[in-house]
């Protein structure tokens, strides 16, 4: 050692401040020196910047005292010379962690070289802090008590982890952005994000508040190192320690990324952040922007590029970029699960945009791709859209329709090529109501077969189809459709899974609308498989029967994006809301109009109506008059059941005239009316003879009128045994009926059986 680097070597002071005797036993050990400096400098070229300070609190003043040592084998025992001066001097002794190329060099930008990554634990639970770090970035390699001791009077640490290899050029600022964010978790000495913060040799004497102690090593295992990628992984995945939450750092450590975006930054810590976390900041960023589906992988990569040729002042190396972009993009997918890339073939760039002559579109014969849904409903890409009032059965409906396609069914005129495999994404009927709802359609054995493995639906989830919830539903996707790629995507309903974006707009915003159905939808189909259909079911708004009637798609909620995005739109609608027959308007993009569906629900499965019979003028008066006709009918059958208990038979004149203008009836004229059409249709039968009952024949061309069920009043019969009168009514039973063709009268083959014409039931029956 030159005593040129040598500013003040005085091995005594003033008598007066001589140190004590038992001061001057404790001397500075080379042992544990020597391991300092292995760990710190082993890997080094060039020089140490070491510096001595007066501690505070002996009564006493000097200078700084620097000196550059070579970093080789000469080191320690140079360092151990300096140390008891030193010692002698009151002073402690302090190195750079990181050598320099000159002597005088000292600043964080001279800086060459530094292979170890320290955090001062320096306040609170000094063990506790110790016990995370260990937890979760592994056993360091040196642990120092510094000497100084915590307000409860801790020990405090300085604890490192040596790097496998020296970390120079760019690396150097990511060593100094992990020391920093290690001292943010656990509310350690945030001062060494500087490269040039210098810090406490062990082997040394600490001096401050006038009592010395050794700067001491705790644990030492030489054969502990770390890769730098691999430790900068575990310190971003490592937590902030309990209790302490996100430690506050200067503004400058966590800038805005607006701000990160827009500012150039110098090597060497000019700037108020670093090289290395700048660049962090915005790779970060884009990395996001890439999983998320918002942009493709090319062009995240290449705004990571223009980044680091517009702001990192040298910029970095492109292998260097390229490494550190793959490191934070495996740490992002393993933290936040595998990524939602858009396809290229989802939004071409400018120069690939397709188009096409007249020509060549007129001479394109080839043939049209196959229907997912024939006809037209549901095409290759598409997506379709069922709206339906609540409570209306648009669900009920979808289940049965879905099940139809995936057996490979009809239903309602619609049909699919082939069983068809879809997942069900449902959000709105629990798992236990879902499997009722299922269990009760009505439909074939062999049918529900057919369709058992096609068809995977969820119970009501609890998500929102954002980028966290496209990701899970096109893994789930990918889990349940292994092999074969799916079908049809039906999301049931669009308000309860609706993300309306970074804005956070709702349903009537248009913007909102297109977000999701461009950068949610669209996405998770063309991640998935661009050419399968989506189904997208939602709520109507309120309007009148005649806006409904005039325009049934704009019932639709929310904004008027929706309607010009899809390719195909349904609407179910009760037009009369006394009536359980629902209307299913249908509107294609891709196809010719077709007609609107009058569909119910008959014995528990949808079928659709004949619409020629449904009326088209004056409806609510005709539906007054079918309501009064079923009234009369059912009074007329009723009358007819009591005067029998009563013990009374009538002919078609007599019941006419005595019950004219009773009941609402009406005249004898419409009493005879309604009888006729009863008899048609099977209700009201004939008894020729009514001598079994007390009644004369008659001449009539019918006779009596009889009913089914219909029993005369009882006749008196005493039992023999106890001598009691028993009642036993008497069962009247049709002779003759009235042929529903021809209206002649004909024979009753067997009088014990009511038999109604093809299509008639039973006027007993419950009526809906």
């Amino acid at each position: 050692m030159s005593e040129d680097n040598i500013v003040h070597f005085n091995p005594w002071r003033d008598f007066n401040d001589a140190a004590s005797l038992e001061e001057l036993l404790l001397e500075p050990d080379p042992a544990q020196i020597a391991a300092f400096v292995d760990v710190v400098f082993s890997f080094c070229d060039g020089l140490i910047p070491v510096r001595s300070f007066i501690d505070k609190g002996q009564g006493i003043e000097g200078k700084p005292h620097n000196i550059w040592v070579d970093a080789d084998a000469s080191a320690p025992d140079k360092l151990t010379t300096f140390a008891h001066w030193a010692r002698r001097e009151g002073a402690a002794v302090y190195v750079i962690p990181g050598t320099v190329a000159q002597s005088g060099q000292a600043k964080s930008v001279d800086i060459a070289a530094m292979q170890a990554i320290v955090v001062d634990i320096d306040t609170g639970d000094i063990g506790g802090k110790l016990l995370h770090l260990i937890r979760h970035l592994g056993d360091p390699t040196l642990v120092v008590e510094s000497g100084g001791r915590t307000p409860e009077g801790a020990h405090k640490l300085h604890v490192w982890w040596k790097l496998s290899e020296p970390a120079t050029g760019s690396d150097i600022e990511q060593v100094c952005a992990l020391r920093g964010t290690i001292a943010n978790k656990v509310a350690g000495d945030t001062h060494f994000r500087s490269a040039h913060q210098p810090i406490r040799v062990p082997g040394t004497i600490y001096h401050k508040g006038g009592s010395q102690r050794m700067v001491q090593i705790l644990q030492h295992l030489p054969a502990r190192d770390v890769d730098l990628a691999d430790f900068a992984e575990m310190v971003i995945a490592m937590p902030p320690m309990p209790g302490i939450g996100t430690v506050a750092a200067p503004a400058a450590d966590k800038p805005a990324l607006a701000d990160v975006l827009t500012t150039p930054v110098h090597e060497g810590g000019a700037d108020a952040w670093s090289r290395f976390e700048g660049a962090s900041a915005a790779i970060g960023h884009f990395i996001r922007q890439v999983h998320d589906g918002r942009i493709s992988p090319d062009d995240g990569w290449e705004a990571i590029c223009q980044y680091n040729a517009a702001m990192l002042r040298p910029s970095w190396p492109l292998d260097r970029l390229k490494a550190e972009s793959d490191r934070l993009w495996r740490l992002h997918v393993e933290r936040n699960g595998p990524p939602l890339v858009r396809l290229d073939s989802a939004e071409p760039a400018p120069n690939e945009m397709p188009a096409f002559t007249l020509g060549s579109l007129l001479d394109d014969t080839s043939r049209m791709p196959a229907d997912i849904i024939a006809p037209r409903v549901l095409t290759p890409g598409g997506l379709l859209v069922l709206g339906g009032a609540p409570k209306v059965g648009k669900s009920d409906l979808l289940i049965s329709w879905l099940v139809h396609l995936a057996a490979g069914q009809s239903f309602l005129g619609f049909t699919p090529p082939r069983p068809l495999r879809i997942f069900y994404l449902q959000a709105e009927i629990q798992y236990h109501y879902l499997r009722e709802r299922i269990q009760q359609i009505a439909l074939s054995a062999e049918l529900l077969a057919a369709a058992r493995d096609n068809l995977i639906a969820t119970p009501k989830l609890k998500m929102l189809l954002d980028a966290e919830g496209s990701m899970r539903v096109a893994e789930t996707i990918q889990r349940v459709f292994p092999s074969d790629p799916v079908d049809i995507i039906c999301i049931d309903p669009i308000r309860n899974l609706f993300d309306g974006g970074p804005d956070g707009g709702g349903e009537n915003d248009n913007a909102a609308m297109m977000f999701f159905l461009k950068d949610r939808v669209e996405v998770l189909r063309d991640h998935i498989d661009p050419d399968c259909g989506v189904i997208l079911v939602h709520h109507t708004k309120k309007l009148s029967k005649q806006q409904v009637k005039d325009d049934p798609f704009l019932a639709l909620s929310g904004a008027s994006a929706l309607r010009g995005f899809y390719t195909s739109g349904l609407i179910l609608h009760r037009p009369d809301e006394e009536s359980p027959q629902r209307r299913l308007e249908i509107e294609l993009r891709n196809g010719p109009a077709l007609r609107p569906k009058l569909v119910d629900k008959v014995r528990g499965e949808w079928v659709e109506l004949n619409s020629l019979n449904e009326r088209l003028v004056r409806k609510d008066v005709g539906a007054r008059l079918d309501a009064e006709r079923v009234r009369k009918h059912d009074v007329i059958l009723g009358m007819l059941l009591d005067e029998a208990t009563e013990g009374r038979l009538y002919t078609v004149t007599q019941f006419t005239e005595k019950f004219e203008n009773k009941g609402g009836l009406g005249g004898k004229f419409t009493i005879r009316d309604r009888i006729s059409v009863l008899a048609t249709k099977g209700y009201v039968k004939f008894l020729r003879d009514g001598a079994p009952f007390g009644y004369p024949a008659v001449r009539s061309r019918y006779g009596y009128l009889c009913v089914e069920g219909m029993a005369l009043a009882a006749a008196e019969v005493v039992d023999e045994e106890t001598g009691e009168v028993i009642g036993v009514p008497r069962p009247v039973l049709p002779s003759h009926y009235k042929c529903p063709h021809s209206g002649v009268c004909l024979d009753v083959e067997n009088p014990a059986v009511w038999v109604y014409p093809e299509g008639g039931e039973s006027a007993l029956a419950p009526q809906d």
